[in-house]
């Protein structure tokens, strides 16, 4: 098989893809170091402020299927510049805003604008790179999407001492015009289309989505959100949103989310995997920080070192797993990305007990990777063989399935974790407890990993087929 060199085009619609999800990864995590301040500077509730990081999630979540459609209908490159020109508009709404109703509602919009930075860049990246160099390029994807997880926090501690709270929303309207003209001058203009017939738009279907995802990012809030309605009923609502939304995709010529590509074994098991990885990976982020506290008596700095050491392999190993995706082949890469999981949260739910911060240090570097391969392998695997008229969708699919996974892991995680324990309040619980319920929590997750490994196999997606399978 002949592979081809990197072109300086290609290379450069790379940087501009990679700029832009950063973008969104950057505003999901720069707001939560601010939210100690928010309370004091709006004297608010802490209830009330966590809608500022909740609502970015909830709209990035409900925004990703729809403009992964309205990329496939006007054009990705159209659609995602006009995602960031909102992204950026709507920071320096909450830089400038004058009380915490205009900033939530400034974070809405920014929510809205990041869904589709997470939802276009994947098909973009199908559109403009070779087979043979896919999965680096989601690789790259996964790399550059870690580190603005990763920075999120430092940097807003940063600005936050340096001026002020606003000082973190005036970073991300730079960041995202620093994306834009990267996206801007790099990326070649969309051939012109027709614009599309209001029936190929599945408005209905669209309304209901929303309904039913609002209703689960408002179940998975973890009772934070001040809504007065009780969990069970928003999940029951949710439900109920979610097969209504099945019946009028049926029903309609033009789905937003065709049912066929959801019974495509390939394509469903993709969805599936990517929703039970993102859950048990959220454990580690959840469940960690009350072991490290209440088991090993970490102080708040040594925890925050110990769990960036999550985001910081991931940085370092995206590239290296798209690489070895491309080397070994997406099927094979997948099986050896699962089974590391596995492995690695077996080593991390029993490990740190035995060598303390050290050996979570150790589970972690040996996750990560893991976690890395399976998103490069997966992707790959989900949009190589994809129509052009398909791939924003099933890109807006991975990036909703995935996010679908963490609000799932933040509410089912703690819940694990609380109901081993015997009791809420963790200060009160004896430390072998404490020992027993995160390790209990993290077998847990590496069942529902296992879960994920059983139906790649079962379904065929992950079968060994040789080096560089996927690019023959």
């Amino acid at each position: 098989m002949i592979k081809t060199q990197p072109t300086p085009t290609s290379t450069s619609i790379l940087v501009a893809l990679a700029a832009a999800a950063m973008a969104a990864s950057l505003g999901v995590s720069i707001a939560s170091v601010l939210l100690p301040k928010l309370t004091l500077v709006f004297s608010a509730t802490v209830s009330n402020v966590k809608w500022v990081v909740l609502i970015y999630l909830m709209f990035a979540t409900i925004a990703v299927v729809p403009a992964g459609r309205l990329g496939d209908l006007y054009g990705h490159r159209r659609v995602l510049t006009a995602g960031l020109v909102g992204f950026v508009g709507a920071s320096i709404l909450c830089a400038a805003a004058p009380n915490l109703n205009v900033l939530i509602a400034g974070r809405a919009l920014q929510g809205a604008g990041g869904g589709v930075l997470i939802a276009l860049p994947m098909s973009m990246a199908r559109d403009h790179v070779s087979t043979d160099r896919l999965g680096t390029a989601m690789g790259l994807l996964g790399t550059t999407s870690a580190l603005g997880t990763a920075l999120g926090p430092s940097l807003g501690g940063v600005l936050l001492a340096w001026g002020d709270w606003r000082m973190s929303f005036w970073a991300l309207a730079g960041f995202g015009a620093l994306a834009l003209v990267l996206c801007a001058t790099a990326i070649p203009r969309n051939s012109k289309r027709s614009a599309p017939a209001l029936k190929d738009l599945d408005v209905p279907g669209t309304f209901v989505l929303v309904f039913a995802l609002a209703a689960f990012a408002l179940a998975t809030s973890g009772g934070v959100s001040g809504i007065p309605l009780h969990p069970i009923v928003l999940c029951a609502a949710s439900v109920a949103g979610f097969i209504l939304f099945v019946i009028v995709e049926l029903r309609t010529s033009a789905p937003l989310v065709s049912m066929q590509l959801l019974a495509d074994r390939k394509t469903g098991v993709g969805f599936a995997t990517n929703m039970l990885i993102g859950t048990v990976m959220m454990s580690t982020l959840v469940v960690g920080p009350f072991f490290l506290a209440f088991s090993l008596g970490l102080n708040e700095a040594l925890i925050g070192f110990v769990l960036a050491t999550g985001p910081a392999v991931a940085a370092l190993f995206g590239v290296p797993a798209g690489r070895l995706t491309d080397r070994i082949g997406a099927n094979r890469a997948l099986l050896i990305g699962l089974v590391q999981t596995v492995l690695g949260l077996l080593c991390l739910a029993f490990l740190p007990r035995m060598f303390g911060a050290g050996g979570y240090i150790l589970a972690l570097v040996m996750l990560t990777p893991a976690f890395q391969l399976f998103l490069a392998a997966n992707n790959t695997i989900v949009l190589v063989d994809a129509d052009t008229d398909q791939r924003g969708r099933l890109s807006g699919l991975l990036g909703l399935s995935r996010n679908l996974g963490l609000m799932t892991g933040v509410s089912a995680m703690p819940t694990v974790f609380v109901t081993v324990l015997g009791t809420g309040d963790v200060s009160l619980a004896a430390v072998p407890d404490v020992s027993h319920a995160f390790s209990t929590s993290l077998v847990v997750a590496a069942g529902l990993a296992t879960v994920a490994l059983g139906l790649a196999i079962y379904s065929g997606v992950a079968r060994p087929q040789g080096a560089c399978a996927v690019a023959e």
